[in-house]
């Protein structure tokens, strides 16, 4: 995630202030010097890393923390609220017709965002409609064809024409029924002059509501030009960082907010369409400090679960909670999991799992986990609908058969059938919460993620 360096190395100076119920220089000396190594290596502005720095330093030797208020806790409380501050709200993006448009040097992802906007439009139950206008970059009508077909979107583009404004135009015509009309617009390698009057030129036919800048994540300082060139030019109101899911640095595309004056409106990371979230800046820095982001998890969860079971109407997630939880439902459950994104993003948003004990994994521990739960999809595809209806009647015999034809090693079948009797107390466990139970888990939950109640994970939680 942009600027993951940052959590990790905050989180293991705060680590140094466990037990202490009072700061001295020293320890906020340090705090505040690793906050500055970390944002300018990041690619941050010097100037905004001085205010920032600058704040939280002021406020920890300044403010009394709170009764019963660890030190490590105060400071963690002022890190996240200066952090939000500096980051700024979301951009506004209200649930009515509109047109957006997109702007960008070529490679910043326009195209596949434009495409992941609109799915999730159409989740918000909009009907949106992609016009693509670039007859520069060779293959940029397949691509947004081919993304929007994937996304089940409405589409305009027209690889015969070579006038991007008379695109536009017909575009706007061909989709007067669309809600939402999201205009990706030409990239460059440099901002050329062209560039410049050909997006003016859109922009005067389409007139959009709100104009947003995509930025890689990995633009560094070449972003303050950039993000000053566009704004001067057609005005920006939001920005879209995107390829998240690499080692990319992030601070460019925060000094861009900075300079343009505006705020984040989507992150983006991953290549299909579900692979985008509106940017909430609460729930980023919770994450990025490792206190979880329980409304986005549970909105993924839900979307997920949903999708699941529009694939499979005779499989209820409800059900499972009430009678024998199967390895029919397990198998779901997988396919659930594999919708909400990838499995270090999930985790991220689980309060006390993103930070501390993300940070104890081994480099390839998801990678490692990922192949496991295919192992584990390929050996239920290889099972009769007896075996994962009734996973106990899978002895010696069905084991040996299961991995012949799966190509999985015995060893592997094991695993899964144990993995699923852990899994098949935990859901017994649920069954016999009542609601205040259930209440005070996840309050319990929230708490040991909040600025407030320490990061001490779910290793708290008992049997959980």
């Amino acid at each position: 995630m942009v600027l993951d360096n940052l959590g990790s190395s905050l989180r293991g100076s705060l680590d140094k202030l466990r037990g202490k119920s009072r700061l001295d220089e020293d320890d906020v000396q340090e705090i505040v010097k690793e906050i500055q190594r970390s944002l300018l290596s990041a690619d941050v502005d010097v100037s905004l890393v001085m205010d920032l720095s600058d704040s939280i330093k002021t406020r920890a030797l300044e403010e009394e923390p709170p009764g019963g208020t660890s030190a490590r806790d105060h400071v963690l409380k002022i890190v996240y609220e200066e952090l939000v501050e500096l980051i700024g709200e979301s951009t506004e993006i209200p649930l009515e017709s509109q047109t957006i448009m997109l702007a960008g040097l070529q490679g910043s992802g326009k195209t596949t965002t434009s495409a992941k906007m609109a799915w999730w439009f159409s989740k918000k139950g909009l009907r949106p409609a992609v016009i693509q206008t670039d007859t520069f970059r060779p293959g940029a009508y397949d691509q947004a064809k081919q993304m929007c077909e994937r996304a089940e979107v409405d589409f305009y583009g027209d690889p015969d024409c070579d006038d991007p404004v008379q695109i536009a135009r017909e575009g706007l015509e061909a989709t007067e029924d669309a809600d939402v009309h999201i205009v990706d617009t030409a990239g460059r390698h440099a901002l050329e002059d062209d560039l410049i009057d050909e997006i003016e030129e859109i922009e005067s036919v389409v007139q959009p509501d709100l104009n947003l800048l995509v930025l890689d994540a990995a633009i560094g300082q070449g972003a303050k030009e950039q993000a000053q060139q566009f704004d001067e030019s057609i005005g920006i109101g939001g920005v879209v960082i995107t390829k998240l899911d690499g080692t990319a640095k992030g601070g460019g595309a925060l000094t861009a907010v900075n300079e343009t004056d505006s705020s984040i409106a989507f992150l983006g990371m991953g290549e299909t369409v579900q692979d985008i979230e509106r940017f909430e800046p609460n729930g980023f820095i919770s994450r990025l400090l490792g206190m979880g982001d329980l409304k986005q998890l549970s909105e993924r969860v839900e979307r997920a679960m949903s999708e699941t079971q529009a694939e499979d109407e005779d499989w209820d997630p409800e059900e499972m909670m009430k009678g024998n939880f199967t390895l029919k439902d397990m198998q779901k459950q997988m396919e659930a999991m594999d919708k909400m994104g990838p499995l270090d993003q999930v985790l991220d948003m689980i309060p006390g799992f993103g930070g501390g004990i993300k940070d104890q994994l081994p480099d390839d521990a998801m990678d490692v986990t990922k192949d496991r739960m295919r192992a584990f999809e390929v050996i239920m595809d290889s099972m009769t609908e007896e075996e994962l209806e009734n996973p106990r009647k899978v002895g010696a015999s069905r084991v040996k058969r299961i991995a012949q034809g799966s190509g999985q090693d015995e060893e592997t079948i094991q695993e899964l059938l144990e993995q699923h009797r852990m899994m098949e107390q935990t859901i017994k466990q649920f069954q016999n919460m009542g609601d205040g139970d259930m209440q005070r888990m996840m309050k319990k939950l929230q708490n040991q993620g909040g600025g407030g109640g320490g990061m001490g994970g779910l290793g708290g939680m008992g049997p959980f």
